[in-house]
């Protein structure tokens, strides 16, 4: 097996600590060394199917769900397995924190659900994802963000929204919206940059085909480089696009969506710019679903705690609708509405929907 790589640099998303699996399952190392794992995201309702959804608290999270244990320093409280709990000495399982207690399992029994390679027998009420933890700031697309979850709750909840659209995704990471799109709309564009995140996201999409098999939906995983101006169609470069597609996209999106991509300011500077220069470019009206963790550091400069990614965030909205230009015009607006929670995990209260909708004049 090829060297790990560890870097001192490291952020590791909350979902990974509070996940409710009791564990990842490291399945590879990727191409730059990195543990790859999979966890399977249960959904609390399965799809396609009628019945009332559990009961939900004030803020739309089911009343099911156990909160996190936490110690006396209201740090999430870590259940460790006794050394002497695995009498196979040969097998390892790589853990991380335990959530739901009541789902917990002995870390050396095997998984009682096993779906084929092609994802064809998985649960219906099971979405797997492969992915990455605790990366450097520049491989964060390669884990699951809160931003993601939420930004999935919204499209699940409602289907008729989406069914038939095409939809452009930005910077998808390991493609979990996306997947949750492809339950409802006809063609997804899944873009992210990077041979070895698109591999992956690629490979998230075969997993999950099982939820949309009955379906006539399809994903296209491509490649679209922020701080490029064109849509890369060498057909010699992985995940490069073809004319047909691009013009596809420029004629029929009606939908794109970006989930928990806005945490730098550089980054949301060029996110903007790639959301105008694409908006201006489609022969109709789109809507934009941009989801966003507010994220408090405390500042050396204020001596004090602040948010300053999601300040930058507000400031490049107002700016967009601000602008005066002769081709675009834009309205922003909160998604103020509860949002179901579909997916089990544990929903923090600083998440946000926006809605952004772009006409030409």
């Amino acid at each position: 097996m090829d060297k790990i790589t560890f870097c001192m640099n490291t952020v590791l998303s909350d979902v990974h600590l509070l996940l409710p699996n009791t564990r990842h399952l490291m399945t590879r190392l990727n191409g730059v060394g990195q543990p790859v794992f999979i966890s399977k995201l249960r959904l609390l309702k399965e799809l396609g199917c009628s019945g009332s959804t559990p009961e939900r608290t004030a803020n739309g999270s089911p009343s099911s769900i156990s909160k996190v244990p936490l110690d006396d320093g209201r740090d999430p409280d870590v259940v460790r397995r006794p050394r002497d709990a695995c009498s196979d000495g040969e097998r390892v399982c790589p853990t991380v924190l335990n959530q739901a207690l009541g789902d917990s399992a002995d870390g050396c029994e095997e998984e009682e659900e096993d779906e084929d390679e092609d994802g064809k027998d998985a649960p219906r009420d099971v979405i797997t994802i492969e992915h990455t933890m605790a990366t450097p700031l520049e491989d964060v697309g390669k884990q699951i963000w809160q931003g993601a979850f939420l930004l999935a709750d919204f499209i699940l909840s409602r289907p008729a929204e989406f069914q038939g659209a095409t939809v452009l995704e930005l910077g998808a990471g390991t493609g979990l919206t996306s997947v949750a799109m492809a339950t409802q709309a006809k063609m997804v564009y899944c873009t992210d940059v990077g041979q070895d995140l698109l591999s992956m996201c690629e490979r998230n999409m075969m997993l999950n085909q099982h939820l949309t098999e009955a379906k006539t939906s399809e994903v296209r995983v491509r490649q679209l480089d922020w701080n490029g101006e064109n849509f890369c169609t060498d057909a010699e470069i992985p995940f490069s696009w073809t004319e047909e597609e691009v013009s596809d996209l420029h004629n029929g999106t009606s939908v794109i969506m970006a989930a928990d991509v806005c945490y730098d300011d550089e980054v949301t500077d060029v996110f903007f710019k790639t959301l105008y220069r694409i908006t201006s470019n489609l022969r109709n009206s789109s809507t934009i679903y941009v989801s966003i963790e507010k994220r408090f550091d405390f500042m050396l400069r204020h001596m004090d705690v602040a948010c300053e990614a999601y300040i930058h965030f507000r400031r490049c909205m107002e700016d967009l609708c601000g602008m005066h230009d002769d081709k675009m015009e834009y309205r922003v607006e909160q998604v103020l509405s509860p949002i179901p929670q579909l997916l089990q995990y544990e929903r923090v209260e600083h998440l946000e929907l926006w809605k952004i909708t772009a006409k030409q004049k």
